[in-house]
């Protein structure tokens, strides 16, 4: 154990969620130990558990924070065109997801009925919806309310498959990336007076002539 420090409680919460964030990114939920928390941060098990009463609240804790980071990273601007943002943010979650992997799983395989991890990923989810609602062009309360439920049912389908992703890599992260963005948009533009990126899909160089077979990048 490395020599104990006096922190603050807010600064020693804060270093016990650095060290879990560190562990369950690197290693399966499973293979976590709160004994290896404390040994790591420095501390007791005694004063792990005063700030942490279980290894699931560490987690809780270690997913909450993850959250509202992203939600701070991820840029909604009405200054910016959709494209831009739908791009941008969905490689702020793709860099997460990638560096996290072990935790991403955990929330949505592990824990994927547990009240407390479900509430933590639909607020997120909440929350972005109403940014993308807060920036998109919107005719009328109708249009609004389509458009909401097409973000819900995106939102949706972009963590199912980006976990499975995790799981088998069965793309690369651009298209991945690309085929998040491209069914947003598709869903999008029947509903929107203008098209939100009349420039997409992007033209690839070597891609296959429409009709022909499909390839997925070197």
């Amino acid at each position: 154990m490395s020599p104990r420090q006096r922190l603050s409680p807010a600064d020693r919460r804060a270093q016990l969620l650095a060290v879990g964030a560190r562990l369950f990114a690197a290693h399966p939920y499973a293979d976590v130990l709160m004994e290896e928390v404390a040994e790591q941060a420095g501390v007791s098990r005694a004063l792990l558990y005063r700030h942490f009463p279980s290894k699931h609240a560490l987690f809780a804790a270690v997913y909450q924070q993850a959250a509202d980071q992203l939600l701070a990273e991820t840029r909604l601007d009405p200054a910016d065109s959709l494209l831009e943002q739908l791009i941008q943010g969905m490689d702020v979650h793709l860099d997460y997801f990638v560096a996290n992997r072990h935790a991403v799983l955990a929330a949505n395989r592990v824990l994927a009925g547990d009240p407390v991890i479900q509430t933590i990923m639909t607020n997120e989810l909440d929350a972005l919806r109403a940014r993308l609602l807060a920036v998109l062009p919107l005719a009328d309360e109708s249009a609004r309310e389509a458009v909401s439920g097409v973000l819900k049912s995106w939102l949706v389908f972009v963590r199912v498959l980006c976990v499975d992703w995790l799981t088998h890599e069965t793309c690369t992260r651009t298209q991945l990336r690309d085929v998040c963005v491209g069914a947003v948009l598709g869903a999008l533009r029947p509903l929107l007076a203008e098209d939100p990126a009349p420039d997409w899909p992007p033209q690839r160089s070597g891609a296959p002539a429409q009709g022909g077979p499909d390839h997925h990048d070197a």
